[in-house]
């Protein structure tokens, strides 16, 4: 039986052990080693009915990072992913910028006390803060290609052991949401819905985000929402067909072309811009020089 690739979340290791079959489910990857030193990882995953048999099998085969540096591709990805979610807006206030504290306690001399200038010394409640936070941009930079090579190897990692493809059951809870059905469905899979699961949809139908929301374990997410953390925090990644395909052909061999990196580039530079205008907004700086701030082209 061929090892696979095990990436642990909770210890950010990488471990090698032997495949074993889920729920009386097999599933065979297999490795083919690139020249360019970036490998093409293949798994064989069982297609189950929303009743729970299987029948068919599908192919996911993406990219992935060579075993030497597999870990350090998806820790960067992992830290760029919590890094840029942070707001960076705590902040606190310095004894030059607290209220009060103009006027000198007590005088200088005669008192028997230690001299003190002011009630907003650090040393005394209501005074201002030394070194405190200050509102500041945690963002770092990470390569598109680097950064998506980061999750195609997650999902390649975890999918050669602990997944499996469902045919599109949006049809089944027509009817309305009930999270029952949704459990029920859940354990005919064999999931355990105590524990973590990850479920890939192209589109989620209101009826079965409804039917799971209450379900804490569960993570509904769409090509536009997969990131690295759910992925490596999932023990279970549960696909549709439709969303296999979607990542075969993203993050498999043909990849996205540089058409579609400009075109998420600009996607990503128009809601930048659209941010930081209603930011300038809210401060009401003049006309022209927000615009120039918005463009970029001030110095």
């Amino acid at each position: 039986m061929l090892p696979t690739i095990s990436l642990s979340f909770s210890s950010s290791s990488i471990f090698l052990q032997p495949l074993q079959p889920r729920c009386g489910l097999s599933t065979s990857p297999s490795t083919l080693v690139k020249k360019s030193g970036v490998r093409s990882e293949l798994a064989t995953l069982p297609v189950l009915s929303f009743s729970g048999e299987k029948v068919g099998e599908a192919f996911l085969d993406l990219k992935a990072a060579p075993l030497d540096t597999a870990r350090a591709v998806v820790h960067r990805g992992l830290i760029t992913d919590q890094q840029n979610a942070r707001r960076g807006t705590a902040s606190t206030l310095t004894r030059g910028e607290v209220r009060g504290g103009g006027k000198k306690p007590y005088p200088q001399k005669k008192t028997g006390r230690a001299r003190r200038g002011s009630q907003r010394t650090p040393l005394r409640p209501g005074g201002g803060v030394v070194f405190g936070p200050k509102p500041r941009d945690w963002s770092i930079k990470i390569n598109r290609k680097e950064k998506r090579l980061a999750l195609s190897t997650a999902i390649a990692s975890a999918a050669a052991a602990d997944a499996f493809v469902v045919e599109d059951f949006g049809d089944q809870f027509r009817g309305g949401p009930k999270t029952r059905d949704f459990v029920a469905a859940m354990r005919r899979w064999g999931l355990d819905p105590k524990k973590k699961s990850m479920f890939l949809m192209m589109e989620v139908p209101d009826n079965v985000r409804l039917s799971c929301r209450n379900i804490g374990t569960i993570k509904m997410l769409t090509p536009r929402t997969v990131n690295l953390f759910d992925v490596l925090n999932s023990e279970k990644l549960v696909f549709t067909k439709d969303s296999l395909d979607y990542l075969n052909a993203m993050y498999g061999d043909s990849g996205s072309s540089e058409e579609d990196d400009d075109e998420e580039e600009q996607v990503l530079f128009a809601e930048k811009q659209t941010c930081m205008h209603q930011l300038l907004t809210a401060t009401k700086l003049p006309e022209p020089l927000a615009d120039q701030v918005v463009r970029g082209d001030h110095a």
